[in-house]
Parts: structure tokens; C-alpha cells; sequence
């Protein structure tokens, strides 16, 4: 199963793009874009989205009783697999849906569910430090190039993550 794929130069935020197509009709989609002016994170928090990484929102419809909670678990078991492929090095959970390697933040994932037409869909924000991290204060943050010394090709990863998502959507569904 293949998701239709949007790609844009500079968005506000991928997930808003999402809620958008979903609102338009869309039943499945990824939203790609090469910059992020107001990406966000959990609780309200922003993501700060560098030029070179990767900023994805994946979205599709989901059955109305699946538990958020389990589907957080699935994401980031998704995704931790789909960089794993590229990765040698151990990528660890920082519940509830950060990826971390040598203790250092390099992942993020927001989720968020909306209706539409009384269907339940549900888009998964995904933001993936590449080559280049923030610097926080407090706060470890790295990116795959700096962890491994490799240079993982967008696309590639893109790719996997779909396929990856294509595999597990009964869960969801």
C-alpha cells in the first residue's frame, strides 16, 4: 500500500499540512518538506528544524477505539527499525516518542488524531536530525552524521519509513 506524496520546499508545519489534505478529503498521505517554520513537539514545546534533516508527516485513517498509547509504542518501534537499517549503532526510546542515541535526542515524533467525516485519522509528525542538531541548553541533542559519520540519503530513509508504515498499517486500521 503506497501513500501519496506531497512535497514542499518550506511549511509551517508538516502536521498542519497533513490536517489540511485530511480536511480536503485525503485518506492517506506523507507530507515532506525541506524546512519547518513552526514545527512542533510534544506538549506545545517547538521543534527546531534545521535545513538538511528530515521533516515528514505521515498520515492515514485509524479505527475509532485503537488505544493513542499503543499507537505511540508502534511509531516509534517504526521508525527506530526504519533508521536502524542505516544506523550500527544502538538507538534507544525516550518514552514517550523521542530516539536517542548515546544519550542524545536526534528523533522526535508528535502524534496527533483528528476527525473528518466521522472517520478518525491520525498524523505522525516526524523530525530526524540528520546532519545538523540544536543546541538546548540542558538538553543533549545530536544527529546522525555526527553519531556515525554516514550521511543517510534522504530518500532512502523516506522509503523505508513508508514501507515500513505500509507493513504495519493493519494495526492501525
Amino acid at each position: 500500500m503506497s501513500f501519496k506524496k506531497f512535497n514542499y520546499k518550506t511549511v509551517m508545519s508538516t502536521n498542519d499540512i497533513a490536517i489540511k489534505k485530511i480536511k480536503k478529503g485525503l485518506e492517506k498521505g506523507i507530507i515532506i518538506s525541506e524546512l519547518q517554520k513552526k514545527g512542533r513537539g510534544q506538549h506545545g514545546k517547538k521543534w527546531i528544524s534545521l535545513r538538511g534533516n528530515l521533516f515528514i508527516s505521515i498520515f492515514f485513517e485509524i479505527k475509532k477505539n485503537v488505544q493513542i498509547r499503543k499507537l505511540t509504542k508502534i511509531n516509534c518501534e517504526i521508525i527506530k527499525k526504519s533508521l536502524s537499517k542505516y544506523i550500527n549503532k544502538k538507538i534507544l526510546i525516550k518514552y514517550p516518542n523521542d530516539l536517542i542515541i548515546n544519550k542524545k535526542k536526534f528523533c522526535g515524533i508528535l502524534q496527533e488524531t483528528i476527525f473528518n467525516k466521522k472517520k478518525k485519522f491520525i498524523i505522525i509528525g516526524i523530525g530526524i536530525n540528520l546532519i545538523k542538531n540544536p543546541i538546548i541548553n540542558g538538553y543533549p541533542t545530536t544527529n546522525i552524521l555526527n553519531e556515525t559519520g554516514f550521511k543517510i540519503k534522504k530518500l532512502n530513509l523516506l522509503k523505508s519509513i513508508e514501507n515500513n508504515y505500509s507493513r504495519k498499517l493493519k494495526l492501525f486500521a
